[in-house]
């Protein structure tokens, strides 16, 4: 009895997570700066970080069964649209490079858990009126940490450029349910898209630069719309 409990509260808290992006997503793309106007340090060096992308299917249940080849194909579509991003803009961005010692590797990708936390955070709770934090009303002061520092060592770079992506597809099972939820007049979530951009000052590890889209999104498994989503992303890149 006691697991089956358990098993329900997760759901439960699942879920609630779940419908709080999902009003996220129903906000227009809004771009938030810890200061008026960002001046990075001159001639500085952003650090670009291998995007963080799931793509998943919603179950008739409204579980999220996460895909791993519709993962693989969207990863390659964003990372060839970054390659065209940076050639049109002439950004000159320093690619990632996992280390060698599985210590440190773990580290990163520790981190990139930790922007992930941070970013969904921010997303809730300076997006949702009745979810803003009232010591973050009316400041942005988000960080990771000092931990980001690590980052520097094998890089040299002055700030690092995190992507955040998770996107979700209706199932045909879901799409039954929605059908039948409407008919008796109620309304069913089906697949959303959620994403965020994040620039870390890697001395600080404050958020210096924040975006974040969301709703139902473009199809990341074809190339020309992941390429339209990862513009409206970065559309305002400071950098």
């Amino acid at each position: 009895m006691g697991s089956i409990v358990m098993g329900f509260r997760r759901s439960a808290r699942a879920a609630g997570i779940l419908f709080l992006l999902f009003i996220v997503g129903a906000c227009q793309t809004a771009t938030l700066k810890t200061t008026n106007v960002f001046e990075p340090v001159p001639n500085a060096r952003v650090l670009l970080m291998a995007p963080d992308v799931e793509l998943s299917e919603v179950q008739a249940s409204g579980m999220l069964e996460p895909k791993a080849e519709w993962t693989a194909r969207a990863e390659r579509h964003i990372g060839a649209a970054l390659d065209r991003m940076m050639a049109e803009r002439n950004l000159d961005l320093v690619r990632y490079s996992l280390p060698a010692d599985p210590a440190r590797a773990a580290a990163h990708g520790r981190l990139v858990h930790l922007h992930g936390a941070v970013g969904s955070a921010i997303r809730i709770h300076k997006y949702i009126q009745p979810m803003l934090l009232p010591t973050k009303k009316d400041k942005f002061d988000w960080s990771l940490g000092p931990g980001v520092a690590a980052l520097r060592e094998g890089h040299g770079a002055d700030y690092a450029l995190f992507i955040h992506v998770r996107d979700s597809y209706t199932s045909p099972g879901r799409a039954a349910v929605i059908v039948a939820a409407a008919i008796l007049g109620a309304g069913v979530q089906g697949g959303s898209q959620q994403g965020f951009a994040s620039l870390i000052d890697l001395r600080s590890g404050e958020v210096v630069w924040f975006n974040a889209i969301g709703g139902a999104g473009t199809d990341l498994r074809k190339p020309d719309t992941a390429g339209e989503m990862l513009e409206e992303l970065l559309a305002e890149f400071p950098v």
